[in-house]
């Protein structure tokens, strides 16, 4: 199925329901939520999901898993899906917390395929042993830390997201606690029980986090690295490596080997 709301379908009796979907430019899923879980995998571009506790980043072939009735909302760079939308009770080990994973060479054909199955499959035969083996993957996918918590302090919460549209790798605490007129000290504890991070640590991952859209959208590491403050490239690339175990330009070439099969 491709490009219809999953409202549209949602009641068809089967455990799965494959959609893809592609998107404009620059576009903004509001605050939503579904009856099933959601696998959100992104065949070319970048998402980022944000939920009452936290935002998570999605590059290109990498999936956020979206627990059910979990309202989010999703901001798209260049972006066409493909979504498994799955009745609750067939994932009992679903996580109950939105996880981004990354995907196997396997899971990524499977996930294709079943786009391109009949809505309602067989129960029995090819499409339903598909479906049967989309799931024994997904049991078995590995977490990425590709998550940013959020605290649920308002005011503290509003500078954390005014920071995330325009990041800087030097933003000093002073100013946050000015703005909140409290000591750093306090401020460090603020972060501590909002975000279970130092400040230090979420103003670092909010900054690599930050820099995947750019790098998928083409920019060179250097310029990205400058762009947040960091002193030069290699400082950013040992930031990276750091966080995601890969460097910058794993993640800048992540889609170009698959973009024209993934993105069909």
């Amino acid at each position: 199925m491709r490009n219809i709301p999953v409202a549209e379908v949602d009641g068809l009796d089967r455990a799965v329901l494959a959609i893809g979907t592609d998107y404009p430019p620059g576009h903004l899923l509001p605050c939503h939520e579904h009856r099933r879980a959601q696998f959100l995998y992104a065949a070319t571009g970048v998402m980022r999901v944000g939920t009452a506790d936290g935002a998570w980043t999605v590059p290109t072939h990498r999936v956020v898993l979206i627990p059910a009735m979990t309202p989010h909302r999703v901001a798209m760079e260049g972006v066409s899906t493909r979504s498994l939308y799955i009745e609750p009770g067939a994932v009992p080990w679903f996580p109950t917390r939105c996880r981004v994973v990354d995907v196997s060479a396997l899971l990524r054909e499977l996930v294709l395929a079943a786009v391109d199955m009949a809505p309602h499959y067989p129960e029995h035969g090819r499409d339903a042993t598909v479906v049967r083996l989309i799931l024994h993957e997904i049991a078995n996918l590995a977490p990425l830390p590709l998550d940013l918590p959020l605290p649920a302090d308002p005011r503290l919460r509003a500078l954390c997201e005014a920071f995330l549209r325009d990041p800087g790798i030097h933003d000093p605490p002073a100013r946050w606690a000015a703005a909140l007129a409290v000591s750093e000290r306090t401020l460090g504890r603020l972060f501590r029980t909002g975000t279970g991070l130092s400040f230090a640590q979420w103003r670092g991952r909010a900054c690599v986090l930050h820099s995947l859209g750019r790098l998928a959208a083409g920019a060179p590491v250097a310029r990205v690295a400058a762009t947040l403050g960091y002193e030069n490239p290699a400082a950013f690339t040992t930031a990276f490596k750091r966080l995601l175990g890969q460097p910058p330009t794993a993640y800048a070439d992540s889609g170009a080997a698959v973009r024209g099969r993934d993105g069909r």
